[in-house]
């Protein structure tokens, strides 16, 4: 499968879990602000991703993977860019009680500057377009630290403005878990971007595999705990929209987790080893990156459900 293919399978799973998740949610949600917001945290977490997987191969091979992993990063970052300047249109309009095409240049202005999601949009968009203006250079070290940090307060400004807004407490254990959840899938997507034979894989791979324990652990911790402050009963599960969608998140979640910890048991060993063709390994990247699109779309529109 192309790199063309591959995006654009994403996309197409992102859109269908937005979709899906948005009829779970109904009439709570926007299918609209959703899919926006599904587009954006997708190419957010290529962004982290691209940026981070370089420091996964040796120093003897890093730049290489490092020039690789350029245009995809410079596209992802630059759709993150676009998708969030939309999103602030379209939460400036929804906050002004008008349609998108009557929002003024003034009222947006306002909306962004006074108000905290709002200018956790600008945080994000200045963030995105960091990533962007940084991938142009070259990948020196220092740049390539300027790009993964910008693209993790990206992805952590969000949140903190989300639904657990009022709760310090739950609004930080939410942004670890989004930047928990952006290292996870969007290393493993940057590496079917960016690795292409099995000797590669059998470098980074281990790397990949000690990154993500970390990773789910942050992830469900900060999971658990936004789940428990958001929602006040078990039965909210089912009754309620954002119930819903988060039940679907959280199966979608467990049984990417089983799936990843099969790969550990039986992929990591045979590509450590060299036994494992690069196409066997993009197939098997393949199918995890495909429930991980679907989370991140139900994640997504749980940000736009009331």
């Amino acid at each position: 499968m192309t790199q063309g293919r591959a995006v654009a399978g994403a996309a197409l799973v992102t859109a269908a879990a937005c979709v899906l998740a948005w009829a779970l949610a109904y009439p709570t949600s926007s299918l609209g602000p959703a899919l926006v917001r599904g587009v954006a945290d997708v190419a957010a977490v290529a962004t982290v991703g691209l940026a981070v997987v370089p420091m996964l191969d040796g120093p003897r091979y890093r730049d290489e993977l490092g020039r690789r992993a350029t245009a995809p990063l410079v596209s992802a970052s630059a759709v993150w860019l676009v998708a969030e300047l939309i999103r602030l249109v379209l939460a400036g309009a929804e906050a002004a009680g008008t349609a998108v095409t009557d929002l003024g240049v003034v009222t947006a202005w306002e909306f962004a500057v006074h108000t905290a999601v709002g200018r956790a949009g600008l945080l994000t968009i200045a963030a995105a377009a960091v990533c962007a203006a940084a991938a142009l250079a070259r990948r020196s070290g220092p740049v390539s630290v300027i790009v993964a940090g910008s693209a993790g307060i990206g992805v952590m400004g969000h949140p903190l403005t989300g639904h657990l807004s009022e709760s310090s407490f739950g609004g930080v254990a939410i942004a670890v878990h989004a930047l928990a959840a952006a290292l996870w899938c969007g290393v493993l997507a940057a590496l079917v971007l960016t690795v292409d034979h099995r000797g590669q894989w059998a470098r980074v791979l281990p790397r990949f595999s000690q990154l993500s324990l970390g990773c789910v652990a942050a992830l469900l911790a900060g999971g658990a705990v936004g789940g428990v402050v958001v929602v006040g009963s078990p039965a909210e599960l089912l009754t309620t929209g954002y119930g819903r969608v988060l039940t679907a998140k959280i199966v979608l979640t467990a049984v990417l987790i089983v799936l990843a910890w099969r790969n550990r048991e039986i992929w990591l060993p045979s590509a450590r080893a060299h036994r494992t063709t690069a196409a066997v390994s993009r197939t098997r990247a393949y199918t995890e990156l495909t429930l991980m699109a679907a989370a991140l779309a139900a994640a997504a529109t749980l940000s736009v459900t009331g």
